[in-house]
């Protein structure tokens, strides 16, 4: 059957986030200077998000902003696992 609209939502983030990740990679590995200012844009727009989830009291708060930091932290590695790859190449 079809996923309700929650779980497909959900699976719409989570693929959105890979691929944003993924451009990121490719980004960074075939212009690693330029691929800075999309990287502290999207860390922008998710810390928007961590913020907006952690003004929920006490443990909600914990639990809305996790997603974002984890994505933020995702994002961050593969911007600069596509530079450190390039840094790497003997060219």
């Amino acid at each position: 059957m079809y996923p309700s609209t929650s779980e497909g939502e959900l699976i719409m983030a989570i693929a959105a986030v890979i691929a944003v990740c993924v451009v990121l990679a490719v980004l960074a590995f075939l212009v690693p200077r330029l691929s800075r200012h999309p990287e502290r844009g999207t860390q922008r727009t998710l810390g928007a998000g961590a913020r907006a989830g952690g003004k929920a009291p006490g443990f909600l708060g914990r639990i809305f902003s996790k997603p974002f930091h984890s994505s933020s932290r995702a994002v961050s590695r593969s911007g600069s696992a596509g530079r450190r790859t390039r840094g790497r190449l003997p060219f």
